[in-house]
C-alpha cells in the first residue's frame, strides 16, 4: 500500500465533509449565517425550518452526496491498486467516517458544523445501498407520524447495524460493518443529546412533513 497516497486521500475526504453547505448556501442565496438562526445548526433541518423546503433539500442532498463521494474514494484507490481488496470496505468506511467528522467540524467554517446525519446517510448508501433504502423508509415513517426529525434519524441510524446482523438480505454481513454500525448509533445519539432532553420535555421543535389539506368552506 501506498501510505502517502492513502493519508491524501483521507485529508480529500476530510475537506469533501468540510464543504459547509448550510452556511455557505445561506449567505449566497439570503445573506445569513444558518448558524445563527433556529436552533443554530448548519445542518439540513435547520435550513428546512429557517429557509425553506428548497434550501433544505439542496442542502441535504450535496451533504449526502459529500459523504457518498467521500466513501467511495476507497473504489478508485482499490482500481489503482493502491489497497487491496481485502481492506477496501475497511477503507470505505474510514474516508466516509471522516468525511462525517469534516461535517460535524468544518475547516471552512471555524470547526461550527452540523450533526452529521446527511453524511452519514451518503456513506451508508456507498457501503450497503439495500439497508439504506430500508433506513430511509424508517426514517419517514417515524418522521410522519412523530413529527421529530431528530428521533427518526436515531431509530434509522439503529435499524441499520441490526438490519444487517438479522441477516435480512440473506446474505452474511461483515463483523466490521455491523460493529461500526453501532458505532455510528452511538454518533448519531450523543450528536442529538440535547434533542433527546428536549424531546423528554415535550419540547423538541416539529417538523411537519405533509401537511394537510384545508377543506373548503
Amino acid at each position: 500500500m501506498n501510505v502517502l497516497i492513502i493519508c491524501l486521500t483521507t485529508v480529500v475526504a476530510y475537506l469533501l465533509g468540510s464543504i459547509p453547505t448550510a452556511v455557505w448556501y445561506g449567505e449566497a442565496f439570503f445573506g445569513i449565517d444558518i448558524r445563527e438562526h433556529g436552533s443554530g445548526n448548519a445542518g439540513a433541518t435547520n435550513t428546512f425550518r429557517v429557509l425553506g423546503k428548497r434550501a433544505g433539500t439542496i442542502v441535504m442532498l450535496i451533504d449526502v452526496l459529500k459523504g457518498y463521494t467521500a466513501t467511495i474514494l476507497s473504489t478508485i484507490l482499490l482500481f489503482l491498486d493502491v489497497i487491496p481488496e481485502s481492506e477496501w470496505l475497511m477503507f470505505k468506511l474510514v474516508f466516509g467516517l471522516v468525511a462525517v467528522v469534516g461535517h460535524v467540524f468544518p475547516f471552512f467554517a471555524r470547526f461550527k458544523g452540523g450533526k452529521g446525519v446527511a453524511s452519514l446517510l451518503g456513506m451508508v448508501l456507498a457501503t450497503h445501498p439495500e439497508v439504506a433504502a430500508v433506513c430511509i423508509g424508517i426514517f419517514l415513517v417515524v418522521l410522519i407520524s412523530s413529527q421529530y426529525v431528530s428521533l427518526g434519524s436515531m431509530l434509522a441510524a439503529l435499524a441499520f447495524p441490526v438490519l444487517l446482523l438479522l441477516n435480512v438480505f440473506g446474505q452474511k454481513e461483515s463483523p466490521l460493518l455491523i460493529g461500526f454500525g453501532f458505532v455510528v448509533f452511538l454518533i448519531v445519539v450523543i450528536t442529538h443529546k440535547k434533542n433527546i432532553g428536549r424531546i423528554l420535555r415535550g419540547k423538541e421543535n416539529r417538523t411537519i412533513l405533509i401537511k394537510p389539506k384545508k377543506e373548503d368552506k
